[in-house]
């Protein structure tokens, strides 16, 4: 299956999870009406200068951020530190994380979140 860039479904998250300014969110495939792994979300996102998603845990699943342009100060569970372009975060297992634009052009990221098989 192919779909081009101008046909993801689009949201526009203000404040997410307590964070600053809009979060553009591009859904690449839909969980559960096109995945049948057990993935919670496979999504381009994108962050202005400035902008932010706020702290937040990752219980029975875990998220993967693959950063593909921009800087980025991340919160890996406590610990801060500054991203670029290539750099990953795995957040999971009940650990948490946020991430903020701390350049001055967009920062963009793609975000996989994956569900742990049910016992």
């Amino acid at each position: 299956m192919i779909r081009h860039e101008n046909e993801y479904r689009v949201d526009l998250r203000e404040a997410m999870r307590g964070g600053n300014g809009t979060v553009k969110i591009e859904h690449l495939w839909e969980a559960e009406k096109e995945l049948r792994s057990a993935t919670r979300m496979c999504a381009k996102i994108t962050l202005a200068p400035g902008n932010s998603i706020g702290y937040h845990e990752h219980g029975l699943e875990e998220e993967i951020f693959y950063l593909v342009s921009g800087t980025a100060e991340a919160d890996d569970n406590g610990k801060k530190e500054l991203l670029h372009a290539g750099d990953t975060l795995l957040t999971g297992n009940g650990a948490g994380h946020a991430i903020k634009n701390v350049g001055s052009d967009d920062l963009v990221l793609m975000a996989f979140i994956g569900k742990f098989p049910e016992k």
